[in-house]
This record gives structure tokens, sequence and C-alpha cells, in this order.
């Protein structure tokens, strides 16, 4: 039988695409191409794994932000990355959570979505 093999990519959209991908770029370290998007290449050094999971329509896990998905990337330094990004004044949730599947963190990007940062255990 034919399947889904994973997760191919994450398409949304975006009042100002350009200046989003700079922002993702600058605070996040996405390398953004010059056709606009990330390509994630996997290889043995990068650890974790992609979910695919649909939330109740009443859910509040993506709150303050309104937007009906949350965006969850992997990082290897948690608690590095939010220190920069609260030093460049992105909006941080100050909660962090640890659990048997690594730690993670909340920020806000500059259009009002939640992204879920994941550092996967080691």
């Amino acid at each position: 039988m034919a399947k889904v093999i994973g997760l191919g990519g994450i398409f949304f959209k975006s009042r100002d695409p350009k200046a989003l991908s700079a922002w993702y770029a600058q605070h996040l370290g996405l390398p953004v191409d010059d056709w606009g998007g990330v390509r994630f290449d996997e290889d043995e050094q990068r650890k974790g794994y992609t979910l695919w999971s649909a939330f109740a329509a009443d859910t509040d896990y993506f709150a303050p932000s309104a937007q009906p998905y949350m965006i969850n990337l992997r990082v290897d330094d948690l608690d590095g990355l939010l220190a920069q990004l609260r030093e460049a004044g992105v909006t941080v949730d100050e909660n962090i959570q640890d659990s048997e599947f690594g730690r993670f963190g909340w920020i806000m990007d500059p259009e009002g979505t939640r992204v879920e940062l994941w550092q996967p255990p080691d």
C-alpha cells in the first residue's frame, strides 16, 4: 500500500514573506535560500524526528498566538538560543519544559505565530 513517509514541508501565508524569512534567518539561524525557503537535509549528527499532530480546535497550547498552527523547530542549545533571542528583543515565553522527550521553549515571531523550540534528549 502506498503511504506517507514523512513531512515534506511547512507552508503558510505571511503578510511580508521576505521580512519574515529574514527574521527567521537572523534570530533562528535558518539558512534561507534564494527561492525564499529553507531545506533541512538530514544527517547522522542531527537528533530527533518530525511529528504530525492535530490539536483540538479549542486548544490553548498555541496561546497567546491566534494562529491556527504552531511551528516546532529542533535546536542544538535551547538555553543559549533563548538567551540570544531575549537579548535581541524577541518575545520569549519564560516557561521551559523538561521531559523524557527533551527540552521545550517558546517564542513569538513578528506576525504573532508561536514557535516551539525543541532540544531533543541526548
